[in-house]
């Protein structure tokens, strides 16, 4: 039970923002690419035990050669996964001091440290991770999650149109995006956006989970609910509905929901 409680409350939290980890301790996060890019072409791991094999193999990479960048970003990427945040930012600060030019090391460095509410740390490295004559959109929405996750929710969304710029309709952005409406309280504007993303081929199951939060604050449960179900078996569907409804009673509360809650843009997939 604790386990599908955990994952029908990933999906409302767009899997991987800083203030759902502290609010669900005990929780495994198990992305499933690394926000800045994957490095190799091996399958992701998906499950705690693949994640765990990956850490060990990576690890044993990483120690025999700390300056390897790809063996320290997929280290790093499944110590997060697990829950070790802290020894994943710790990986990536070592790994980053060797490959100071390294984008892809970078990139998840700045992630780690946005992972562990370091956020102007975050924003500096990111900042180095790509530049004007070669963005990146994924580094550009991972900053605008960071900025929205520090209250400067006009600035994250001028990074979320230069990435939308890049990737016309790219699902993931356009979810970021339309909770960051949200948290600026432009609960139609939030909607129409996140509808948007849900509309797009590929789009993930946590879209439309965002969705059906959005939906629901506006006060349409009984269509918030339908969303909510869409995805999700009956038992995690019915943890997912009644984590929305807790969630809808604080709906007049935006300074808890911009401090605690897990209406937020994500930092990866």
């Amino acid at each position: 039970m604790r386990s599908m409680r955990c994952r029908s409350a990933r999906l409302l939290a767009s899997a991987a923002i800083i203030t759902l980890a502290l609010a669900t301790a005990g929780c495994s996060s198990m992305p499933s690419a690394d926000a800045t890019g994957s490095i190799g072409t091996a399958p992701t791991p998906r499950s705690e035990a693949e994640w765990r094999r990956e850490m060990e193999v990576a690890g044993q990479q990483y120690r025999a050669n700390p300056r390897d960048g790809e063996a320290a970003v997929r280290y790093a990427q499944a110590l997060r996964a697990i829950g070790q945040r802290s020894q994943a930012a710790a990986v990536l600060e070592q790994a980053a001091i060797h490959n100071p030019q390294d984008r892809a090391v970078l990139g998840a460095f700045g992630r780690a440290l946005a992972d562990n509410a370091n956020y102007t740390q975050a924003l500096e490295v990111l900042n180095r991770a790509h530049s004007p004559d070669q963005p990146d959109w994924r580094i550009l929405s991972v900053q605008g999650a960071v900025l929205d996750q520090m209250g400067r929710h006009q600035d994250a969304q001028r990074h979320y149109a230069s990435a939308l710029r890049l990737v016309p309709d790219e699902p993931s952005v356009l979810s970021n995006l339309g909770l960051s409406y949200a948290l600026s309280k432009d609960l139609p504007r939030a909607e129409s956006t996140l509808r948007q993303a849900a509309a797009q081929p590929g789009a993930a199951p946590k879209v439309r989970q965002n969705l059906a939060l959005v939906v629901g604050l506006q006060g349409r449960f009984p269509e918030a609910e339908a969303i909510a179900r869409g995805d999700l078996s009956s038992d995690e569907a019915a943890a997912n509905v009644t984590y929305l409804r807790r969630m809808l009673a604080q709906q007049n509360d935006w300074k808890k929901l911009n401090r605690g809650s897990p209406l937020a843009p994500s930092t990866g997939s």
